[in-house]
């Protein structure tokens, strides 16, 4: 469909030689990360009573407002950006597969 883009855009050869090294850096990148976001998770705590009050049924205390200061919040944090540099790197991987091995334009 967009056979002409492909044909018209002329590679300089260091980006095609170093299109594989690229993708293996990013690929060993992911695993370090999926490594590291398992020891994370595994790490949390789980909340089994989700902060409620018995009694009153109040969630908000001034623990709970200043989570993110503790061990918990930092590791949630950690989770999340490691999950999303996870889900950026997968996609960046695969549409660099995409375009070193001229599929993306077909």
């Amino acid at each position: 469909m967009f056979d002409f883009l492909c044909d018209a855009v002329i590679r300089p050869e260091w980006v095609t030689k170093s299109f594989p090294y690229i993708k293996f850096i990013l690929l060993c990148l992911i695993v370090v990360a999926a490594v590291a976001l398992i020891i994370v998770v595994l790490m949390q705590e789980t909340d089994n009573e989700s902060g409620t009050n018995a009694i009153t049924g109040i969630k908000e205390s001034y623990y709970s407002k200043n989570k993110g200061m503790n061990r918990e919040g930092r590791l949630r944090k950690i989770t999340i950006i490691l999950s999303v540099f996870i889900a950026i790197a997968v996609v960046v991987f695969f549409v660099l597969g995409e375009i070193y091995s001229g599929n993306l334009w077909s």
